[in-house]
């Protein structure tokens, strides 16, 4: 057992090594002019303050919920629950803090300094900083992710129910950090579009506009520190999820010790792929960042798959589980599966949301003819990117199934996120290239500027959607592995789960609705957050003299704006956020474990096709934008652009809160169940 251990914290310091020496390479590059740095700063300050209240908030539900693990487990000694499970947890919660923070840290540092790299040195300087700071919040996650998991393991000697804790932390946080952070930022943003743009016909970014400040401070709290806690969270329970059905099933029998060994050292290789992947883009990247970021992408795939392979060749065994006996190679062929579903996921994602394709390029066309058709049409295009994905995922949970059992699926989930080091970099450099555009534009920099850091920030769209489509993938095998691990947990027989049980059809139904009211909270939060930025926006412009003419010494009261933000988000996250902690709980009580399992799998069929949906939806209507924005169909300022901006706006929360959401609801609800699964026998 230590050995995979020492193997895992090895990879583990190795990540925050990396991490060290990135933070000081981006912190050494130059800001630019001291209009650079003082913008900078009042991002960094803006995002921290959020960080502090919102996390204030649900660090002291966490500490609520761990008290009342250890109190049960004290009145129910039988169950096996307690202060053991309650450390756990606590330290699953300030690992995605930790991750939060690390990420907000250096993305806000490292946006004015991707400003001065595309203003001193082209396309390839701003890239290799802005992939630096993203990779910072990527390998941060798996680092400290992995690291925390191995040390609860040790101290713990391995315990299922209480390293479930850990996940059911992380988990929690990681749904208030994306939810709260996706209001945030489309709130901020829809405020700073709608009465900039289209009413007040500004530029986007213009100093003028008393919500950019906040909308830059979003981009960092939603995509960056939310982010790193989506998928440190989604990272962790692909693990646990493996963990909990080898455990569970095989806790004796042949093969079971390389059954539990193999997910820490598919973890471990996965980190030192990652490291060569963004060493090969700040290395090769030239004029062509998609082609570097998806080139070193596919690098770290094959580099994980080998380095897997080899390892279940060197060490691998055969094993039984549930009277099953697999080969040595189950666990690999199951992995290798998930790592190529999760590149075909990633693909259409790519497919439906660039516009280097036909859907964004038709639904750009489309908004010729006004807001509604473009609204219309993007809908239309997240509902049909559902179909491949699903299709994929369907036949790799089947061959997964084929390899290695139940084992299989949730061992296919940690290979979709064997390279989440990679994933995460890629998709946090986004934020940091919108801002660096953000920055060049309130800077008053030359037009070549922002046309080099629009063309990042149009491609960190793209690799966003990718990201969102690997943790929704894996949202899905993860689940299913949960699940099963619940199921057996709960001492559920295979022939007690059955449609003719009314308990499981009423299961079913409440679980299938779920997500869409999850959503429906979380779009109306968006929505009464940007009601209120609107609403003083328009009140600044109106009431402070010069400030739209662009009067010299006028300036907007940004933090106005920011506080409105924040306080909107943290309003918006908490209801939503019990609701995903209370379900499970009211359901087991009421309809038991057979009742609580329909309900999980409701949860999980719906929740999967409305996260692809509204992920996909969002970044087509995001990048159709942007494409006009180049020219496209009148470019700037036309009927086309203003009707891509309304639909920018609707598509926006669906891809940055809703999406990212419903793929941590439907987990956090599975590992919920499987942690109090002993209560519902």
């Amino acid at each position: 057992m230590d050995r995979f251990l020492w193997a895992s914290g090895i990879a583990s310091l190795c990540a925050l090594v990396f991490v060290a020496y990135l933070i000081k390479y981006v912190l050494s590059k130059p800001q630019g002019n001291e209009t650079m740095a003082r913008l900078s700063r009042a991002v960094q300050e803006g995002a921290l303050a959020f960080l502090f209240r919102e996390y204030r908030y649900v660090l002291s539900t966490a500490l609520v919920l761990a008290i009342g693990i250890a109190v049960l487990g004290g009145l129910r000694p039988d169950l096996p629950l307690g202060w053991k499970t309650s450390v756990a947890f606590l330290i699953g919660a300030l690992a995605s803090t930790m991750a939060g923070f690390l990420g907000m840290f250096i993305a806000t540092r490292a946006n004015a300094r991707t400003t001065a790299a595309a203003q001193s040195g082209g396309v390839k300087a701003a890239l290799d900083v802005a992939i630096s700071g993203g990779a910072v919040m990527g390998m941060g996650v798996v680092g400290i992710a992995l690291l925390g998991l191995a040390i609860v393991y040790k101290i713990f000697l391995g315990e299922s129910q209480i390293v479930n804790g850990y996940a059911m932390g992380a988990s929690l946080v990681a749904l208030f950090a994306r939810s709260g952070g996706g209001i945030y930022t489309k709130g901020a943003d829809m405020g700073a579009d709608l009465v900039g743009k289209v009413e007040a016909g500004i530029p986007e970014d213009d100093p003028r506009n008393p919500a950019v400040i906040a909308d830059n401070v979003g981009d960092n709290v939603g995509d960056v520190a939310g982010l790193g806690a989506d998928l440190l969270e989604s990272y962790v329970e692909s693990i646990i999820a493996s963990l909990a059905v080898a455990t569970i099933i095989t806790p004796t029998v042949a093969g079971s010790g390389y059954a539990q060994a193999f997910p820490f050292f598919t973890a471990a290789i996965g980190i030192f792929a990652s490291i060569i992947g963004v060493m090969y883009v700040k290395t090769f990247a030239q004029s062509n960042p998609q082609g570097a970021l998806m080139n070193g992408t596919y690098l770290s795939a094959l580099l994980a798959i080998a380095g897997v392979f080899g390892y279940a060749w060197l060490k691998g065994s055969d094993f039984e589980l549930d009277g099953h006996v697999y080969r040595w190679y189950g666990p690999a062929m199951a992995c290798v599966l998930g790592i190529i579903s999760g590149g075909v996921v990633g693909f259409v994602s790519e497919y439906f949301t660039s516009s280097k394709y036909k859907p964004v390029k038709k639904l750009a066309e489309s908004a010729q003819s006004g807001p509604a058709i473009a609204v219309t049409e993007g809908t239309a295009v997240g509902m049909q990117s559902t179909a491949g994905p699903v299709i994929v995922l369907a036949i790799a949970i089947i061959a997964a199934y084929h390899f290695c059992g139940m084992y299989g699926v949730a061992i296919a989930a940690l290979g979709m996120l064997a390279t989440t080091g990679m994933v995460v970099a890629v998709d946090a450099y986004g934020p940091i290239a919108d801002n660096a555009g953000g920055i060049a534009e309130m800077a008053g920099l030359d037009p070549s500027v922002r046309k080099i850091t629009d063309n990042l920030d149009a491609v960190g769209n793209t690799t966003a959607a990718i990201g969102k489509g690997f943790a929704i993938g894996s949202a899905a095998f993860a689940a299913i592995g949960l699940l099963s691990a619940f199921m057996l947990s709960a001492r559920l027989q295979p022939t007690a789960v059955t449609l003719l049980e009314p308990k499981i059809l009423a299961g079913i139904l409440v679980g299938g609705m779920l997500p869409f009211l999850f959503s429906s909270m979380l779009f109306r939060a968006v929505g009464t957050c940007a009601y209120a930025m609107i609403e003083e926006v328009r009140r600044q412009f109106r009431e402070t003299p010069g400030l739209k003419e662009g009067k010299e010494g006028v300036h907007p009261d940004s933090t106005r704006c920011v506080d409105i933000a924040t306080r909107g988000a943290i309003k918006g996250m908490m209801l939503p956020g019990f609701m995903a902690i209370g379900f499970p709980v009211v359901i087991g009580f009421s309809l038991g474990a057979e009742g609580l399992a329909g309900m999980l799998v409701g949860a999980i069929v719906t929740g999967v096709m409305l996260g692809i949906q509204t992920a996909n939806s969002g970044g087509a209507m995001d990048n159709a934008k942007k494409y006009i924005e180049e020219g496209h169909f009148g470019g700037k300022g036309s009927e086309a652009h203003k009707a891509a901006v309304v639909g920018d706006t609707v598509g926006d929360p669906l891809k940055d809160t809703v999406g990212p959401s419903i793929n941590i609801l439907i987990k956090l609800m599975c590992v919920i169940s499987l942690v109090l699964a002993p209560l519902f026998i």
